[in-house]
């Protein structure tokens, strides 16, 4: 059992650490081809800009949403919470330029200010403890006119053909033997009742909040293309998973510049 001192931070960071060795097994956290990797591209270039340079992923798990970053001829600095992500993204992208790569906390990152043109993360804000702090310092590290980009979902509520698709998965991968990525489904439960987004996150409270720390110029759209690329080629059983959830991408800027 843990102690009082036992915070949802450490529960959160415990959680990663077990699921980092097979994260990139996952449809929609690994990809798996070109294509995928481009149509992330094409999604995070609308809402970056095209001057985008210098750009803070937060949560970048393995590196994958990095290898897109860096081949966009950006220069990362990324933080994230657990150590095992952390050794595995270095792995990944050993001898790479232009990328730095930390521990670190996306509600407190101690960069320095007007440092960054675009801030990104993917499926980190549904587990924010304190969004309003973590969207503050966002507001601080970008430049003037630098943006946002958020790629997250509803991981709560699941429309009633969502949840057919997910239980038709569920029953191939049993009968078919197929031994999925290790996901501890009570751990991840037990944070999901703690964060702030609880209830589950949707675009239209989080604008909300975004807008209360500053942010202006919103866009909002579906990860199509990226869903599209990851169905083709992939077996029924994950073709089923794809897209079920309410994923979106929402940025936003922060006034100023040019």
């Amino acid at each position: 059992m843990h102690g009082a001192n036992y915070a949802l931070k450490d529960e959160i960071r415990e959680y990663w650490t077990r699921r980092a060795e097979t994260f990139d097994l996952s449809p929609g956290h690994g990809m798996k081809s070109l294509e995928e990797r481009d149509a992330w591209a094409a999604l995070l270039r609308r809402h970056m800009g095209a001057e985008a340079r210098r750009v803070l992923e937060l949560a970048f798990g393995t590196g994958e949403v990095t290898r897109v970053l860096l081949g966009m001829g950006c220069e990362v600095t990324g933080l994230d919470l657990t150590e095992a992500m952390l050794l595995r993204a270095r792995a990944k992208h050993a001898g790479t330029q232009d990328l730095r790569l930390f521990l670190g906390d996306a509600e407190d990152t101690r960069e320095p200010d007007g440092r960054y043109d675009a801030v990104v993360s993917r499926h980190l804000v549904w587990t924010l403890v304190d969004p309003a702090a973590a969207f503050r310092d966002w507001f601080r590290v970008l430049r003037p006119g630098g943006r946002v980009v958020i790629a997250d979902g509803d991981y709560v509520r699941l429309s009633r053909i969502g949840q057919l698709r997910l239980r038709l998965s569920d029953w191939l991968n049993q009968r078919q033997g197929v031994v999925g990525p290790a996901v501890d489904y009570a751990a991840h439960e037990a944070i999901q009742r703690q964060v702030f987004f609880r209830q589950g996150l949707r675009p239209e409270p989080l604008r909300a909040m975004l807008e209360e720390a500053g942010f202006t110029d919103f866009r909002l759209e579906r990860p199509r293309g990226p869903h599209a690329a990851q169905r083709r080629g992939a077996p029924l059983r994950q073709k089923l998973r794809i897209g079920i959830w309410n994923s979106f991408v929402l940025s936003c800027g922060k006034p100023g510049g040019n």
